[in-house]
């Protein structure tokens, strides 16, 4: 599998860097796993628009899924008419993002196709189970598996086991680490920092941690050096056009 770091900032895209979104390929088929701010003029410096095969959107928050809409723009109006377009996602968390255009201008780019937090995915060469994290809206982690390689991807959520036994053994986890070490009152519970990932990796026995949705101006040593007080193997910082290999 080649995952392909479309964005990695969290909240807001930043100067030179998009929110929440990945690409994973295998076989030549190709899969989105999110696609917030910004993500779009990423992907296309990597493939066209059509040529995208499925899509999964762990929740509905504009930093994971606001590039839907000109993505999908670009299949409908762009002129070569692919097949419509399966985005999978948990009910109802894409109703705004889908809504933005007039009534029926995008129905023909895309078929929606909702899953529970729970369910087993058969996408192209992949298979990919779901976990729900707690985080203010819904949110499903995945675990997208070719053969016996996987990586695990966990959206936005606060600490969970659940997310501990999805990625047991994962060749490379994908972890939320909004904030290198405290979190704010608020945010506890909702979101992790990236010392609750480092626990979490090395909890889940996963062979390689890949931190995201870093808040705009944290240093990325900052989040690497807080996950290795407990994660001892490989540890870098989403950020975009960075291929990792599993």
């Amino acid at each position: 599998m080649k995952i392909t770091v479309l964005g990695g900032s969290g909240a807001w895209p930043t100067a030179g860097e998009a929110c929440s979104g990945f690409l994973v390929e295998h076989d030549g088929f190709r899969l989105l796993l999110d696609l917030g701010y910004a993500a779009l003029p990423r992907l296309l410096e990597t493939t066209t628009a059509e040529r995208v095969d499925a899509v999964v959107i762990s929740h509905g928050h504009p930093d994971h899924c606001a590039d839907l809409n000109p993505l999908l723009r670009a299949r409908a109006l762009g002129g070569h008419r692919p097949p419509p377009l399966p985005i999978h996602a948990l009910p109802g968390s894409l109703a705004a993002v889908l809504s933005l255009d007039r009534p029926g201008m995008l129905d023909e780019a895309y078929r929606l196709c909702e899953f529970e937090a729970g369910d087993r995915l058969d996408l192209g060469p992949f298979t990919v189970d779901t976990a729900l994290l707690p985080h203010w809206v819904p949110n499903a982690a995945v675990r997208v598996r070719a053969g016996d390689t996987s990586v695990t991807y966990t959206g936005d959520g606060g600490p969970s086991p659940d997310l501990v036994a999805l990625a047991r053994g994962t060749d490379l986890l994908i972890a939320e680490a909004t904030y290198p070490d405290h979190l704010p009152p608020d945010d506890a519970g909702y979101l992790t920092s990236a010392l609750q990932a480092g626990q979490q990796a090395a909890q889940a026995g996963a062979g390689r941690l890949l931190l995201t949705h870093l808040w705009p101006g944290t240093a990325p040593e900052a989040a690497v050096a807080a996950a290795g007080r407990s994660y001892r193997d490989e540890i870098a910082v989403a950020a975009g056009g960075l291929t990792v290999e599993v």
